[in-house]
């Protein structure tokens, strides 16, 4: 059915099949040469009433324009005021609902302004969807950008995912179409119906800011408030603004939710936010930790990504609760004292069908050259740096968690591939900047900008940056020239010393240098240092299946190498599993191997764990002088014929230092002789050799007086007895 004979008419045809650019200049109360009108689009309608809110009573009936489908016009003898509609259906059923195309315009000229000019640090509030009150008449408002549709239409149970029924109304300046739909609440199941620039209609797409999404493998949106939940963290969140996190004990401990923990007799099913709110955070609490870093828990369609691949940079993943499930985990986290870090994934995202990509019909998130926009190694698209909204898109996202999440850090993945315009690429397959170097001036200064937001808006929080190169002052301030992130992963460090631990003891002394090279940087940077999920899976093994020699010895390894990384300056990161010596390297879709907690080898592992992460929290030399050149000294670096390190931690307090030795051999070696700060008596206060650990027990018991000695430039020394692939903490005994 087509009208043809004028202009109007021919608007008429648009609605009908859905091609209307400016649907409110049609539908809704309008005024014409005739008087005024309501005009209406209900598919399968065979009758409409326009009821009076005030009293309920029938201001107007009418039938469809024949042949229509449900295309009504109705006359009105005065301007209307917020009717409502009362249609009649072909399956003899009858609705109420108020006209959505009654309503004006929800975003403000102010947000248009903000939002084109990319400066707008609260359009998560703004773009999505949001369940809000005009006129006293609540409903949900949806917005979204896709500057070069035809026509975008909000689709979902509500409307029979017909895309011809609630077409939304473009702001042309910004390319953010929006729609007000009275009636809708919590729950609702929503996508985008988006016609491209030459009227095809694109695959559904899911809402780029929802706040929550369906459990995949399903991926319409979810309408959702995050206003419920009552938060109890204000001394935390107090607390936090006045904190210095560099000298700080920080003892990370990183998790995959979905493998945590999980239910066998409940066919494996996985632990939800509240019921890792009370297993989880005490267990992170009495092992000691003082943060807890998840792997990604923004919506992503597949497990095996881990969350590295989302499509809902601002929605919580449905697979273990609601947004307030989640706040729920984040606040118990915070009244257990533990911050919580989460990892955050702007470098790269899925070529999904409902996601981010061809969103419009046009590369409109990612670059269209594959030698910009394609991640060869994952298959994934790489966003658009140098385009406004795509940035203000992650950004917003990253302001979105700390504000309405309370989390207490962002650990940025991926950030070597998004200042390298060649990462992992061959000559010819990338795309110089314009001054014909390899490095993305769009993402760094998008880096800067977003450390810059992180820190500015939001005291206390921090950005940790996985880099694996030498890129200058990552974690240095913007107006010195860096990067801004507050911390950097020290991959260095983690890749030498894991291939030093794999070398059998006879050989380690020619490979001495693995150990000690760290040193010769280690405060360039606000280092953390990583034995992350990355080193144990795609067949590297688990870190304890890495160590050499028999059963007793990988153990011994394992113990010697966390007391030693614990005494080495930088923060501390462990992965799940790690602090009790799992076997097997991790499998996202199982559980941790728990049960191997009932061999003392592993209690020993797990006791070792809690004791370092004590001393770590209690001892300032631990912690206070992390990321300065003050907090550490050599006390012999060189004896390698040995395998053996000594070092000396500092506090900012004269005399509260701490002295490390490790014995990186299977030797017990009686009367080793180290040169130490101070002649007055030392205690053991740590031996990974402790039968408690599942040593062998041979320790230092007792005072430990200096001789007057010297050795190792001190003037004093100690005569040791190290115990076989082992470390010992050695404190001033009155310290």
């Amino acid at each position: 059915m087509t009208f043809a004979s004028s202009a109007l008419d021919r608007e008429a045809d648009a609605i009908l099949r859905g091609d209307h650019a400016d649907p409110f200049a049609y539908l809704g109360p309008h005024l014409t040469d005739a008087g005024f009108v309501v005009r209406a689009f209900l598919p399968d309608a065979i009758g409409l009433e326009l009821i009076d809110p005030t009293n309920g009573g029938v201001l107007v009936s009418a039938r469809p324009v024949p042949g229509s489908g449900g295309f009504f016009v109705v006359p009105l003898a005065a301007p209307p005021h917020r009717y409502r509609f009362r249609a009649a259906w072909r399956d003899t059923s009858t609705t109420e609902f108020v006209d959505p195309y009654q309503f004006g315009p929800w975003l403000g000229e102010m947000d248009l302004y903000l939002l084109r000019e990319g400066t707008h640090f609260e359009a998560y509030q703004r773009l999505g969807a949001h369940c809000v009150t005009i006129d006293g008449i609540a409903g949900v408002v949806f917005c979204v950008w896709a500057p070069n549709a035809k026509r975008v239409s909000v689709v979902g149970d509500f409307n029979f995912w017909d895309g011809r029924r609630h077409v939304m109304r473009l702001h042309p300046g910004a390319g953010i179409w929006e729609l007000f739909v009275p009636g809708l609440g919590e729950g609702v199941r929503y996508k985008y119906e988006i016609k491209d620039r030459v009227g095809a209609i694109l695959p559904l797409k899911a809402d780029p800011v929802a706040y929550f999404a369906e459990r995949p493998p399903a991926t319409a949106s979810v309408v959702a408030k995050i206003d419920h939940h009552h938060w109890e963290d204000g001394a935390w969140m107090t607390d936090r603004t006045g904190r210095n996190p560099y000298g700080r004990p920080m003892a990370i401990y990183e998790a995959h939710l979905g493998s945590w923990g999980r239910r066998p007799e409940e066919g494996n099913r996985v632990l939800t936010y509240r019921e890792l709110s009370e297993i989880l955070v005490p267990y992170v609490k009495e092992m000691g930790f003082t943060h807890l870093e998840l792997l990604p828990i923004t919506e992503h369609p597949f497990d095996g990504s881990w969350g590295y691949q989302p499509t809902g940079l601002y929605a919580p993943t449905s697979r273990y609760g609601s947004p307030t499930d989640f706040q729920f985990f984040v606040d118990a986290c915070h009244q257990a004292e533990i911050g919580l870090l989460l990892d955050w994934v702007p470098g790269h995202f899925p070529n999904d069908a409902h996601g981010l990509a061809d969103f419009d019909g046009t590369h409109l998130y990612e670059h269209a050259d594959p030698r910009q926009g394609l991640h060869r190694d994952w298959n994934t698209l790489i966003y658009n740096y140098g385009r406004t909204e795509v940035t203000e898109f992650l950004l917003n996202s990253a302001l979105h968690w700390l504000d309405r999440y309370h989390i207490d850090g962002l650990r940025v993945d991926a950030v070597a591939s998004m200042l390298y315009l060649d990462y992992s690429r061959e000559p010819g397959e990338w795309v110089p900047n314009r001054f014909g170097g390899n490095e993305n001036l769009e993402a760094i200064a998008f880096i800067k900008r977003l450390n810059e937001a992180c820190f500015g808006r939001f005291a206390g929080s921090t950005t940790i940056a996985e880099e694996s190169t030498a890129w200058p002052l990552v974690s240095r301030p913007t107006y010195n020239g860096g990067l801004g992130f507050g911390f950097k992963w020290n991959m260095g460090w983690m890749h030498d010393t894991l291939e030093y631990m794999a070398l059998d003891p006879i050989h380690r002394s020619h490979h001495h240098e693995k150990l000690t090279f760290g040193l010769l940087y280690a405060f360039n940077e606000n280092f953390v240092l990583p034995l992350s999920h990355d080193e144990v899976v795609h067949g590297k093994r688990s870190i304890l299946g890495r160590m050499p020699g028999d059963r007793w010895q990988r153990f011994a390894n394992l113990r010697a190498y966390y007391a030693f990384m614990y005494g080495h300056p930088g923060k501390k990161l462990l992965f799940m599993g790690n602090e009790f010596a799992q076997e097997n390297e991790w499998n996202h879709d199982q559980s941790l191997d728990w049960h191997l907690l009932a061999d003392p080898l592993h209690q020993g592992v797990s006791a070792l764990v809690r004791d370092l992460n004590q001393l770590h929290r209690q001892l300032p030399a631990l912690h206070e002088l992390d990321h300065e050149n003050d907090g550490f000294q050599w006390i012999d670096a060189s004896d390698r014929a040995a395998s053996v390190l000594s070092f000396q931690r500092n506090s900012r307090t004269a005399g509260r230092h701490l002295v490390v030795i490790v014995n990186f051999t299977p030797v017990v070696r009686q009367g080793y002789r180290i040169g130490v700060p101070s002649g007055a008596p030392y205690r053991e206060i740590l031996n990974s050799d402790d039968t408690r650990y599942g040593g062998s027990g041979v320790l230092n018991g007792g005072t430990l007086t200096p001789d007057p000695l010297p050795w190792h430039g001190r003037n004093q020394s100690l005569a040791l007895t190290l115990p076989p692939l082992a470390a010992i903490f050695l404190a001033p005994a009155a310290g």
